[in-house]
């Protein structure tokens, strides 16, 4: 069968099992709808948590940004693994304790104010939408490929997907969903993985094999930074960003992850504090997997990719190089009219534009895989982004209906109209997010990577604050709030879209990257949320009390359960 038959096949039958798990576990009420009831499994949370946190950026995109940027890509695998370590030992156990439904309903009440509630709110949907677009991208992406469409046609059809299953079953549809999606992402991860480690190295362990030798006893770092430095390119293994920037861009993903509305909400949806503690501890297992094999497939990807296309006919190129040409996102022009293909590092002389972003979705085809397999990666990468979309999305329409409508707007609204008001806002959000994934800011891992920015600049310090000082009150968080996300805001507008009279890589602040700029963002709310509260007056002593207890150690939790 070919790739387009099989790809049918396995995208249908996987979609028929997320379709029948949301209806099977459709959310009958508000708390089902926000927290799936709070009863799921430490291990079922584990296995939804990571599927959550493993986006389209993490399955798609970011073996494709470090099979490109080689050593400097690093920075994603570092901040985003680090990050979840943090968010898992530093806050979810104490967010369980305070046993609220969001982000923003933690914020409201441990700042005794509503205005507070609105710019959390506010910062929520900004953070939501701007990585619900890498998504909706990720999707486009994948059906545009497989299914032999348009690139926005596959992002209507993605959007139709996931408003069916996140708007009827909620988190209680989306949770089981997410079990079912993240068995197929990471076993489409791996398969092509294992297949093309042994194919390069005899290894079967992708994670060892990049570290091996080829056939010709050459190591295979080795191999790529010589196949590098003949096109022009910086060694594979070198790299090009300042230290500095390094450490921001790592410390800005750290910390914005451990800001992610949609990855903190998944705490509340277990029984009890230990629960969050344990299901932390298998999300983590289970995203190392996916994370420990990204470098090695961004590795074989480009070794094959460069031996494939560089000085070759054109002609005389294989399928899956006109298939990928067909939607734009590979492009040969001949320059100099040889009819062999150019890939350099010189702009001038270079005749092929990849986008980074299908090197996942193109490897197995360069490497010769079965179809099926081809196919495999393809639901693995519908899986990973559509999970993602699903969680952002049930931040967004929470956001709206239990922060924004229940709590502020209408007190009394009925269970019935605040779950309707929920469904209404989560078909609005997609309608948006589709418009975003049609018009990207930039390719699917660096978009996300300026979300995680504005979690850091905005969300992080308020929640750490709230925890860890009784001392801090709603007008230094409220402060600090606004600052960090105007900054990030101006900074990310000004150097990614050319607004506030636009500016080059030259003219960053101090060489700090857009992607980096959350670092400095969250160190500004920090200062400003310290000097506003110690200027102004405590909070209440039912705030004070209210702090005191959620930082009970998790023993004894059990007796002040919510």
């Amino acid at each position: 069968m070919d790739i387009q038959t099989w790809t049918w096949i396995l995208v249908s039958i996987t979609f028929s099992l997320y379709i029948a798990i949301a209806i099977l576990s459709r959310a009958g009420s508000t708390k089902d709808f926000y927290v799936a009831g709070g009863g799921v499994s430490p291990l079922a949370n584990g296995l939804a948590t990571a599927a959550d946190w493993m986006s389209a950026a993490s399955f798609i995109s970011m073996a494709g940004l470090i099979s490109f940027s080689g050593y400097d890509g690093s920075v994603y695998l570092m901040g985003w693994t680090g990050g979840y370590v943090l968010l898992a030992l530093l806050l979810a156990p104490y967010l369980r304790k305070f046993g609220k439904f969001t982000v923003p309903d933690f914020i409201g009440d441990r700042y005794y104010s509503n205005v507070a509630r609105l710019v959390a709110v506010c910062c929520a949907l900004l953070v939501s939408f701007t990585y619900v677009a890498g998504q909706m991208r990720g999707v486009g992406l994948v059906f545009s490929r497989f299914l032999e469409v348009d690139i926005n046609t596959g992002v209507f059809i993605g959007m139709i997907i996931v408003l069916f299953y996140a708007v009827l079953g909620g988190m209680k549809g989306i949770t089981y969903t997410q079990v079912a999606q993240y068995c197929v992402l990471i076993f489409a991860f791996m398969v092509p993985a294992i297949f093309i480690s042994i194919q390069m190295t005899g290894n079967p362990i992708p994670q060892l094999g990049f570290g091996g030798t080829d056939a010709q006893g050459v190591y295979l770092l080795d191999k790529l930074d010589g196949l590098h430095q003949e096109l022009g390119f910086a060694a594979y293994t070198s790299g090009s960003k300042s230290t500095m920037d390094v450490f921001f861009i790592t410390a800005a993903l750290m910390v914005g992850t451990a800001g992610l509305p949609h990855v903190i909400v998944r705490f509340f949806t277990v029984k009890k504090v230990s629960d969050a503690r344990k299901s932390a501890g298998w999300a983590l297992l289970f995203i190392a997997i996916l994370y420990t094999t990204a470098p090695a497939i961004a590795v074989f990807a480009r070794t094959n990719l460069i031996e494939t296309v560089s000085n070759q006919p054109y002609k005389e190129m294989p399928s899956w190089f006109s298939n990928w040409e067909t939607t734009g996102l590979i492009t040969f022009e001949d320059k100099n009219q040889d009819g062999k293909i150019q890939y350099l590092a010189d702009t001038a002389v270079n005749e092929l534009t990849i986008d980074k972003d299908i090197m996942v979705l193109a490897n197995p085809e360069i490497a010769h895989l079965p179809n099926w397999v081809i196919a495999l990666v393809a639901a693995g990468g519908l899986a990973a982004a559509l999970s993602t979309a699903a969680g952002l999305l049930l931040v967004i329409s929470s956001s709206v209906s239990h922060d924004f409508i229940k709590k502020m707007i209408k007190p009394d609204i009925s269970e019935k109209g605040e779950l309707l008001a929920a469904r209404l806002s989560a078909v609005a959000a997609v309608s948006i997010a589709g418009y975003f994934g049609i018009n990207p800011p930039d390719f699917v891992a660096a978009t996300v990577a300026l979300a995680f920015g504005l979690a850091a600049a905005s969300f992080f310090p308020a929640i750490v604050l709230g925890i860890f000082s009784k001392r801090m009150n709603k007008e230094g968080a409220i402060a600090g709030m606004v600052a960090g996300i105007v900054l990030m805001l101006f900074y990310m507008t000004k150097f990614k879209f050319g607004w506030f009279g636009g500016g080059t890589q030259a003219d960053w602040w101090c060489g700090i990257s857009p992607e980096g700029f959350g670092t400095v963002a969250m160190l500004v709310n920090f200062t400003v949320s310290i000097l506003i509260s110690s200027c102004t007056p405590s909070p209440p002593e039912s705030v004070q009390e209210m702090v005191e207890n959620i930082r009970i150690p998790a023993g004894a939790g059990a007796a002040h359960q919510h």
